[in-house]
């Protein structure tokens, strides 16, 4: 429906091989199917930065590549580097600018990609992400539809189980280039990969440097307190003995106490981000 009343001729999306692009992703190959519309209409960019790994990228280019995507691969280093000397900026300082930096350069892309093709961005964030400010303002954080907003990142990889699941019961539940086995197997390796924006420089191993849920904490934590605090207005005591009984032995009080605290200061302190959000679905009964 967006696509029609946009009269957007493509729909411009970047692909980390993460689970929230990879669902977007999903998402709009669906929708074109529904329209009768090829999935060439689908640009899809690969966009590999200083902290991209191998995997991730063959993922990417792996699922693009299965759904018949016109796939785009435009490597960022030179573009953020000139922006760094630019600016100012040391690249040797791995701190929040080195990182912003280069998801403010993927919009950019994504947006000039769009006005070239006559198409529109669509957006790869997640409820969990926007309810932490988990993004970066005016980079991820913007698009011109999110298709992920209305979910919450532990139902986001869930979705993508099911997606696999679906191709090998239902023919044509998704057009494909290649077997639905080469497809459910990118799609288990992307659930594979650990949660990571994967900005700063990779360790010697070649593996990334970063996983989300060392700095902001488990998803599984986030979206429990996220549904208790917003759906069912419970206090902070309340929320905490909430989750020490359901996650009784799976987590130390004193960790769930750590990550709420995390959440509730998140959770006010980004509300300036969710102020000027691209529209998006509302997917379950939380928004």
């Amino acid at each position: 429906e967006r696509l029609r009343r946009a009269h957007a001729r493509t729909a411009v999306i970047g692909v980390s091989g993460g689970s929230d692009s990879t669902l977007a992703l999903l998402v709009i190959a669906k929708a074109m199917q529904i329209s009768d519309r090829p999935a060439s209409d689908i640009v899809a960019v690969s966009m590999p930065g200083f902290g991209t790994t191998e995997q991730t990228r063959g993922n990417a280019h792996d699922l693009m590549d299965q759904l018949g995507c016109s796939a785009k691969d435009i490597p960022i280093h030179a573009a953020v580097l000139q922006h760094f000397k630019d600016i100012g900026h040391d690249p040797t300082v791995y701190d929040i600018t080195y990182e912003n930096a280069q998801a403010r350069e993927r919009t950019q892309l994504l947006m000039d990609i769009a006005n070239q093709t006559g198409g529109f961005v669509v957006g790869t964030g997640d409820l969990s992400e926007m309810a932490l400010g988990w993004c970066t303002f005016n980079g991820d954080h913007m698009s011109m539809y999110g298709v992920n907003a209305g979910l919450p990142k532990g139902l986001v990889r869930r979705v993508i189980e099911t997606v696999s699941y679906e191709l090998g019961q239902t023919e044509h539940f998704l057009p494909l280039t290649q077997s639905t086995e080469a497809v459910q197997h990118t799609l288990q390796a992307i659930l594979r990969t650990p949660i990571s924006p994967e900005l700063l420089p990779l360790k010697n191993d070649g593996n990334a440097s970063q996983q989300t849920e060392d700095v902001v904490g488990p998803y599984e934590l986030h979206d429990f307190f996220l549904y208790h605090i917003v759906e069912r207005s419970a206090g902070p005591k309340r929320v905490l003995w909430l989750a020490e009984q359901a996650f009784a032995g799976a987590y130390d009080a004193s960790d769930i106490r750590k990550w709420l605290a995390v959440f509730i200061r998140r959770f006010f302190s980004q509300q300036f981000k969710r102020n000027s959000l691209p529209d998006g679905p509302k997917l379950i009964s939380l928004s």
